[in-house]
């Protein structure tokens, strides 16, 4: 029988949670009145300092929770660069109740995914996760707020110093134009200044940082009076309230923080700088000093981006891509909490000489103040901006993310009125203001990238030199900190116990099939004002597999039906398009070429007769076709500079052979491309372009019985015979090699291994098993290979596998980005731990991490239009069950350990697999040669060079000793 009495230790608990309960202060209760665009919300401020923001909404049995500190990289010191984003790592490594490696494994293995993120001016932590996990990721969350100190290891410092070299190696030092920020922000700031380095930092300055630097640095700012909580989804306003009292309530205040002061940033001429990297398309980048986040002139700033350059109907693109001069030329507004910038990107052909360049641009800029802003401009810039606003609002992270920031930032949390009123407010006087006020005549940074051996083609020659004349570091408050931890009369190391499992429900649908074969389905989502369409026509890449000569047609015929139409030139179209809010963007794949309509609900018959106009009318100009086809090949040209690229063309001619389509990319190949003409463009779409084999997915603020009407253009789409290829390839890999691609002084090496497998797409079969089996391998960040390679190790900044398959049959990769040093080593270590999966198979804990996490994930795939119609659109391409997530369900459910055991053993033939490796040979070859493998040479192209003979083979787990930098003692 149940007792109706209190323990004395319940009933303290109890006193302690009521108590503070009361104490919180609600300062803010926001309502939504009709159909006003907010998001309701309450705030609460705790003793403390630790504000609260909770936003309720039922519509999916998701929560997401957001912790955000004012903090980033701009508060950091000369010479302790990136520490901000070093520290975001070390909050990932545990704490005192929440044990390092746990933390993944507890929000993963329910069903959610959690991350983090820094910039400039804050950190955010955040999960999304089924309702049932809110309590523990508030748990999380406030043990790595109060007590993580005690936890951090120097071991785990190393581990995350050398993760983060392998994040600035992979995003910035090893990536084409990854440092133009840097050398940006270095020479637009004065030395010093809050913003004058990248939030990843220095490797110099994380070479340098110590445990104690560390541990300051969250002493310093971390504290709850430093942060925001925000929590939306499926939650009790009330009980979240208790819960942060209960976890956060009695976390010590830290030490004050106020606001950044800085002077606005002033340039007394042009600062002309540039370097050298390897890329084939030289860049001017141009940048001015503006203002912050949230002045008054920032929305007006953002309409002259828009106008200058920010899609088909700009100014730069008139000039620059319409008239083959560039590959990319656009201009951007990002402001910060301090500054912001103004900035011009153009990516020239390769002939071009930068110098003309940076003219073309200040005659783009004169012809600008002679036309002025226009009312289009105007109409484009407020739609746009509106719809980007209201997108945002399709998901509670979307909704959570912009309360957190309005929070920390904004004059208030309920800023999204006076955000839409703002931008609703831009006139074209405002836009010629800001222009005359921050760009004409004024000074900027004008940085020129070049490629290697060109530096005769910049702009300028070099003017300007950092100094560090003036420069007073400020105090921020280091000295004296303590470490205090909370004091509570409950027991924290106690992870609570989830609560019932949320009901998920696949979204209702519906289906049609039109007389001319296309096939529809539907769902309504009232949740914002939009619709979203999905139309895939079938085909794309793989129908050039009969004749190979014709590879990338698919591409260039996509590329030419977003351009001009028989009614519409392609500036008209993009006008009119932009002025609804709606987008219609048309893209090639593999199999298939597809399109992405978005509209807002009131503009939707209008956007549906452009759709008709797009897709049925093209025009096929001459000039489109020319200037397109040869943006196409010099994309192909430059995919040589590019370590992915290499890798992944490498690896997929080795995997197909050179004679199969599907190891060529979908961009086709110089020569391939080179013999394409618009009459090859005209005769695929009419030859291919059918609704024989189309699908349309809807996903929207719109019922069956009004949509079907504004779809009767479709029935006038003429059906014809199209021939689907048939693509699947079977090659015996002999045994496993080194296949090794030069990229000489690469930062780091690309790693590919696996083989093609026999497992077409199934959603209840072999090929959804398999999935299942591979996700304790390389499927999620708690894998095996991901926590060897970069948690143990420190080598990646993540490593993985997958099965991938469609209707044909695709490959088993396993893949990562490696630091060079680590080269042979990583390798090594993939092996081994394939290896080992495969023969021992999976442990007990990790099937059950892997039934409870895929389990649980249903809340979260369901939730954003996008998300709906994607999943809508694969039950139509592959005509699942309605039921087909119930029988997922129960596979996952009954699946054994000895079934995954028996599906590793079949399906990772460790001895018969591909490993290709682009890295820095004279590094990387003699380690990767005592290994034991041959050792195969190819060039950038996947073609074989020279090969090497083998030495005896390693003993799984050894170091080949190419560094001893990455070897155990």
């Amino acid at each position: 029988m149940r007792k109706n009495t209190l323990s004395l230790s319940m009933l303290l608990a109890w006193l302690v949670v009521s108590t503070t309960y009361a104490q919180t202060k609600l300062v803010e209760k926001v309502e939504r009145k009709a159909n006003e665009l907010i998001i309701p919300y309450e705030k609460y401020v705790l003793p403390n300092g630790l504000t609260l923001i909770v936003h309720e909404d039922h519509s999916d049995p998701v929560v997401h929770v957001d912790v955000t500190y004012h903090v980033g990289s701009g508060r950091e010191e000369i010479n302790k660069s990136g520490f901000a984003h070093f520290f975001e790592h070390m909050m990932f490594e545990g704490s005192d109740n929440v044990p390092n490696g746990s933390m993944d494994k507890i929000i993963t293995g329910g069903g959610g995914s959690l991350n983090g993120s820094t910039n400039r001016d804050r950190t955010n932590y955040y999960e999304t996760i089924p309702s049932n996990l809110v309590e523990t990721a508030l748990w999380i969350e406030a043990d790595r707020m109060g007590f993580l100190l005690d936890a951090v290891t120097q071991k785990k410092f190393e581990i995350q110093r050398a993760t983060v070299k392998n994040e600035r190696g992979q995003n910035y030092d090893n990536r084409p134009y990854g440092l133009v920020g840097e050398y940006t922000a270095k020479n637009l700031y004065p030395y010093g200044h809050p913003y004058s380095w990248l939030t990843i930092g220095y490797i110099e300055d994380l070479n340098r940082g110590s445990l104690d630097d560390l541990k300051n640095f969250f002493l310093r700012w971390y504290g709850p009076n430093n942060a925001v909580l925000t929590v939306g989804g499926d939650v009790s306003t009330k009980q979240i309230v208790q819960l942060t009292e209960k976890y956060f309530g009695s976390i010590p205040k830290g030490p004050d923080v106020t606001k950044t002061i800085v002077p606005a940033v002033s340039l007394s001429q042009n600062r002309y700088v540039s370097y050298e990297d390897n890329i084939r398309f030289p860049m001017l980048y141009v940048t001015y000093p503006t203002v912050p986040r949230f002045h008054p002139d920032e929305a007006s700033l953002d309409a002259l981006a828009q106008i200058l350059g920010g899609g088909k109907t700009s100014l730069l693109y008139k000039n620059f891509i319409k008239t083959s001069k560039a590959v990319m030329a656009n201009a951007g507004h990002p402001a910060s909490e301090l500054a912001g910038e103004f900035s011009f990107a153009i990516q020239s052909f390769p002939e071009m000489r930068l110098d003309s360049i940076d003219r073309m641009l200040r005659q783009t800029l004169t012809e600008f103040e002679k036309r002025g802003a226009t009312d289009d401009d105007i109409a484009q810039f407020r739609a746009t901006r509106e719809a980007e606003i209201i997108k945002e609002l399709s998901s509670v992270d979307g909704k959570v993310s912009q309360l957190a920031s309005f929070q920390t930032f904004a004059p208030t949390a309920n800023y999204l009125p006076q955000e839409l009123k703002r931008y609703q407010s831009v006139t074209k006087a405002d836009v010629m203001r800001v222009y005359n006020q921050y760009i004409k005549g004024k000074h900027a940074v004008v940085l020129t990238v070049y490629p290697k051996d060109k530096k005769d083609i910049v702009t300028q020659p070099d003017n300007y030199t950092v100094s560090t004349a003036g420069y007073q570091a400020p105090d921020y408050g280091y000295k004296n900190l303590v470490y205090a931890k909370a004091r509570d009369s409950f027991d924290r190391t106690k992870k609570p116990a989830p609560g019932p499992n949320p009901a998920v429900k696949v979204p209702p649908f519906w289906t049609d099939k039109l007389p001319n074969g296309l096939k529809l389905i539907a769902a309504k989502n009232d949740e914002v004002p939009t619709v979203t369409m999905l139309l895939t026509v079938k085909g794309g890449h793989y129908l050039s597999a009969k004749d190979l000569s014709k590879a990338g047609i698919a591409q260039l015929t996509a590329s030419m039906l977003n351009e001009a139409t028989e009614k519409y030139t392609t500036e008209q179209l993009n006008t009119e398009l932009e002025k609804l809010g709606s987008s219609i963007q048309v893209y090639a794949r593999a199999e298939d070429i597809g399109v992405i309509i978005e509209s807002p609900k009131k503009s939707l018959d209008a956007t549906l007769a452009l759709v008709e106009e797009k897709l049925f009318h093209p025009k096929f100009a001459t000039e489109d076709f020319d200037r397109l086809k040869k943006q196409q090949l010099e994309g192909i040209a430059n995919q040589g500079t590019q370590p992915v690229v290499i890798a992944n063309k490498a690896y997929n001619k080795l995997l197909y052979g050179t004679d199969n389509i599907r190891s060529i990319p979908t961009s086709g190949t110089t020569k391939t491309v080179q013999s394409l003409t618009l009459d090859d463009v005209k005769a695929f779409y009419r030859a291919n372009f059918s609704p024989s084999v189309t699908n349309l997915v809807v996903v929207g603020d719109i019922d069956q019985a009004s949509l079907k009407p504004k779809l009767t253009f479709l029935n006038k789409w003429a059906p014809k015979p199209v021939s689907l290829p048939n693509v699947t390839v079977k090659r015996n890999i002999d045994k496993t090699r080194i296949y090794l691609v030069d990229k000489e002084k690469a930062a780091q090496s690309q790693i590919r291994i696996g083989y093609v497998t026999d497992l077409p797409y199934d959603a209840t079969g072999d090929y959804y098993r398999t999935k299942l089996a591979n996700y304790m391998l390389g499927g999620d960040f708690v894998s095996r290979l991901n926590m060897k390679l970069r948690q143990e190790k420190g080598w990646t900044y993540g490593a993985g596998s997958s099965f991938t398959s469609t209707r044909n049959p695709g490959p088993f990769t396993a893949s990562a980005g490696v630091k060079a040093a680590a080269t042979d080593s990583s390798v090594v270590e993939f092996m081994k731990v394939i290896t080992d999966y495969g023969k021992s198979g999976i442990t007990d804990d990790e099937l059950a991490l892997t039934k409870s996490s895929i389990g649980q994930r249903d809340a979260l795939r369901y939730e954003t239009p996008l998300q709906k119609a994607y999943f809508l659109g694969e039950i139509i391409e592959y005509d699942l069950p309605r039921n087909f997530v119930d029988q997922q369900s129960a596979i996952l459910k009954n699946i054994t350990k000895a079934e995954i055991n028996a599906i590793v053993q079949k399906r990772l033939p460790a001895s018969n697999m591909i490993i290709t490796v682009v890295g820095d040979k004279a590094l990387v070859k003699p380690g990767l040669e005592r290994l034991g493998y041959e050792v195969v040479e190819l060039d950038k192209e996947g073609n074989p060079a020279t090969a090497t003979s083998a030495t005896p083979p390693a003993k799984a787990g050894s170091s080949s000793g190419s560094t001893p930098a990455v070897r155990k003692k």
